[in-house]
């Protein structure tokens, strides 16, 4: 705005004044959006935290008061009403190795498939493994229950249930999510890495191998145990093609077996006891009991396995990823 004096030439305004208070007001801007931008980050966190932390501590406080090394250490064998006897030794052995037979099946096949669609893959072929990779990310999981049992009951007959066919049926919903968690972390390998190998003369199944893998291990890690912590809560699947027993079995290729999800639902369909008044030998809540430590056991078990994760990855990466 120009300034007027009577007997004075107009005198303009000096265009550093208009410069600074433009760049001031925008400095305002900036902190006003950086704040509500954070405010609106942080109540998202609050938001998300309120379900985690409930359930966290819902199953803490009705789990861990039945949870000890007794519980830990027997099987349900002989076990019926309302004794106070019993555990989870047979559920954790049947979970241990039904995923560990699942991981040992998933892992290679979708590691593999990653590496093709990333290095290798070209055309109509690619374009179909990724398409049947982003079906196989939604089936249900009763339907891989499903598949796996018609499929073993064409090979050995109906009603068969072992070990076996619930790590196939885990198998099936973790290959598309070690498929697609191994892919997205063998993309971010620059490709400078890989052109310099190439300029040695190092053959390309070796860069795969030597740096491409290599450098990725961390996260190679990291989506591998998503993949098991995926599906280790599984029920339905289990309960078509593994079943259930009290006993202990150590063999994956005979018999039932239990799982700590399996175990859960069980325990807690069974409802409450009827107890006769006065009996001291009877608790009326007991299945409930059970079943909430058996689901504090499982999520302390995922969270071991991810600690394992992580400590694997921190040893194998490269000193400059740590």
């Amino acid at each position: 705005m120009t300034t007027l004096t009577p007997g004075a030439a107009p005198v303009a305004p000096d265009p550093s004044d208009q410069t600074r208070a433009m760049l001031a007001g925008s400095d305002r801007r900036r902190r006003v959006t950086d704040r509500v931008a954070t405010g609106l980050v942080v109540t998202a966190f609050l938001i998300a935290l309120v379900p985690l932390v409930s359930v966290s501590w819902t199953v803490v406080s009705n789990g861990f008061e039945r949870l000890s090394p007794y519980f830990l250490s027997v099987s349900m064998r002989g076990v019926f009403g309302g004794m106070d006897a019993g555990g989870i030794y047979h559920a954790i052995v049947g979970t241990l190795l039904i995923t560990t037979v699942a991981a040992l099946i998933s892992v290679p096949i979708g590691l593999l498939a990653a590496i093709y669609l990333v290095e290798y893959g070209r055309g109509r072929l690619a374009r179909w493994v990724t398409f049947f990779v982003d079906v196989m990310t939604g089936i249900p999981s009763i339907v891989a229950g499903l598949f796996a049992y018609a499929f073993f009951a064409v090979l050995f007959g109906p009603g068969v249930r072992f070990g076996v066919v619930g790590s196939v049926a885990l198998s099936v919903l973790m290959i598309p999510v070690v498929v697609r968690s191994c892919e997205e972390m063998l993309r971010l390998v620059p490709n400078e890495l890989r052109e310099a190998a190439y300029a040695l003369g190092v053959p390309k199944w070796l860069v795969v191998i030597k740096v491409v893998l290599r450098t990725a291990v961390a996260g190679l890690g990291t989506g591998i145990m998503l993949a098991v912590a995926r599906v280790i809560g599984e029920t339905a699947p289990l309960l078509i093609t593994v079943g259930v027993i009290d006993s202990i079995n150590f063999n994956v290729f005979e018999g039932r077996m239990m799982s700590l999800p399996v175990y859960v639902y069980r325990q807690y369909s069974q409802g409450l006891v009827p107890c006769a008044p006065g009996a001291a030998d009877c608790i009326a809540t007991i299945n409930y009991d059970r079943a909430w430590a058996a689901a504090l056991t499982l999520i302390i078990i995922v969270m071991l396995l991810n600690l394992v994760g992580r400590l694997i990855t921190r040893f194998f990466a490269p000193k400059t990823l740590r």
